[in-house]
């Protein structure tokens, strides 16, 4: 057993000394009945399909009922700096809740799907989902009209999305 635990100390530090990135530890949505979305005031645990999380550098932890309230808060940082957001690399991690698996994984790597039949807590939203395999199946299914990687959804598309247009 004590060689398994050097071995391993052994294989961190060479990772860690050769610059690759350590594992990252499972993503995990660690709310309770308590905690609210920023956005919108919502009570995350009603709709955890739709629950997101903003990790921030400074070690807070901010909360959404749906991505289009997390996209809401990211795509503006300067507008939360009493959270200590000023900008994009303030956050640390953006996590979000695959609407199918409902396992929480990398919210920018996730896809984002537009204009379906799904309807979060915060209305017409943008469902997530792990792969693009997977969100063009779920796109196909209920009438969805478009899928996006994170680095595409724009904020002319979350105003679209909340009829601000």
């Amino acid at each position: 057993m004590k060689k398994l635990l050097l071995s391993l100390c052994s294989l961190l530090l060479v990772v860690e000394v050769s610059g690759l990135p350590l594992p990252h530890k499972p993503y995990v949505m660690d709310y309770d009945k308590t905690t609210k979305c920023l956005v919108r005031k919502l009570a995350v645990y009603k709709d955890p399909k739709w629950v997101a999380k903003v990790e921030i550098s400074n070690g807070k932890k901010v909360f959404f009922s749906s991505p289009k309230s997390m996209f809401e808060f990211y795509l503006q940082p300067g507008k939360w700096f009493d959270i200590g957001v000023k900008s994009e690399k303030d956050f640390k991690h953006i996590i979000v809740t695959d609407y199918e698996s409902m396992k929480p994984i990398d919210g920018t790597k996730a896809y984002y799907v537009y204009g379906s039949r799904a309807i979060s807590p915060a209305g017409d939203d943008l469902v997530a989902l792990e792969t693009k395999e997977k969100a063009q199946a779920f796109a196909t299914k209920y009438s969805g009209k478009r899928v996006f990687a994170f680095k595409d959804v724009s904020p002319a598309l979350i105003r679209l999305i909340n009829g601000n247009i």
